[in-house]
């Protein structure tokens, strides 16, 4: 199975970067597509991206244009690159992994453990 391991999150200044990194282990990365989603207080999670194992990448309407999602094979590690950084982008932010990218959580079939991202204003 895979297990994958979330790092990266922190405080930010609205208008600054950070770059999140889930590193996996397990079965082979380059087999599994990867989703981020965020998950604020008092609200569903949401879908914010992915990437397919042939490195496509699709986001959400609200973070289009802002973060980039990619990946290193021979790392074994995928990340969510976020720029121009907004307090509502201020979640709990989950990498998942799965044979096929979706929208949907419950078409991943393991998760990371989740890191803080804050944004102040």
């Amino acid at each position: 199975q895979v297990q994958l391991v979330e790092s990266g999150g922190g405080l930010v200044q609205a208008g600054g970067s950070l770059r999140l990194s889930c590193a996996a282990s397990g079965r082979t990365f380059s087999s599994s597509a990867m989703g981020w989603f965020r998950q604020a207080p008092g609200k569903e999670r949401e879908f914010v991206g992915a990437i397919r194992w042939s490195g496509s990448t699709y986001y959400a309407d609200s973070v289009r244009g802002r973060f980039t999602i990619s990946r290193d094979n021979a790392k074994n590690t995928g990340y969510l690159q976020m720029n121009s950084l907004k307090p509502e982008d201020t979640a709990v932010y989950y990498c998942a992994a799965g044979q096929w990218s979706s929208t949907k959580r419950g078409d991943y079939d393991y998760w990371g453990q989740g890191t803080q991202v804050t944004v102040s204003s």
